[in-house]
């Protein structure tokens, strides 16, 4: 998840960023305070730490930009919300009509359904208890992909952690250079393992691994995070 959600701080840096950005350079604190509905004196503390990260530049009096280094950072954040609710809305919240999921048992159709994540797909089960529920539209064999209509609640997801290992590049010692203990350890048990660049790849084949994807490599890793994995 975003950290912009899962701080306020966070997401008031990133808001007074914007404000900055759409009306730069002659910007005032109590301009940027009303707008977001807080104190001049929240704004000014909040400013200062923009500036000391190198995100705003100020000539000290009311002129204010944002860096490209700021810049930067609202447009990382910007995508990565783009993603978070683009997710909510295709793949979470029940809006569609009918749900695509993979029977977790025979099912018959008009059959009240709980729906769950499970290695990044979507089940449906009459015994597994989750909070998303809806109702089978036709019968259909165990393992089968089945469609699921009237969704109330909301999929639930478990918490992931996504592990990034830095591979040398190749005029530094590529793969000859990494730490193979190290790479060992943090690829084991993991349930999906990419490879950015050639000499990731190398290094992982180097230790027995086929890279689940290496072209589009971040992506598939964020999608996957997205569904719980």
């Amino acid at each position: 998840m975003t950290l912009l959600i899962q701080s306020k701080r966070e997401t008031t840096k990133f808001q007074i960023l914007v404000e900055i950005a759409a009306h730069q350079p002659n910007v005032r604190q109590s301009e940027i305070a009303h707008t977001l509905g807080v104190t001049p004196q929240a704004v000014s503390e909040y400013l200062k730490e923009l500036v000391n990260q190198g995100f705003v530049y100020s000539d000290g009096r009311v002129r204010y930009k944002v860096t490209a280094k700021g810049i930067e950072w609202v447009t990382e954040n910007a995508l990565a919300l783009k993603r978070y609710t683009g997710f909510i809305l295709d793949e979470v919240v029940s809006q569609v009509a009918v749900w695509t999921a993979i029977a977790d048992e025979p099912l018959q159709a008009g059959t009240g359904v709980f729906l769950y994540m499970r290695d990044g797909l979507l089940y449906a089960s009459t015994t597994h208890e989750a909070s998303a529920t809806g109702e089978v539209i036709a019968d259909v064999p165990k393992g089968k992909d089945v469609g699921v209509a009237n969704l109330k609640g909301i999929i639930e997801l478990p918490a992931v952690k996504i592990t990034i290992g830095k591979v040398p590049k190749v005029h530094r010692g590529g793969s000859a250079a990494v730490n193979y203990p190290l790479l060992k350890k943090l690829v084991k048990d993991k349930i999906l393992i990419v490879a950015i660049g050639v000499e990731a790849l190398i290094s992982l084949k180097n230790i027995g691994i086929d890279a689940d994807a290496m072209f589009g490599a971040k992506e598939a890793v964020v999608e996957a995070a997205w569904h719980g994995m």
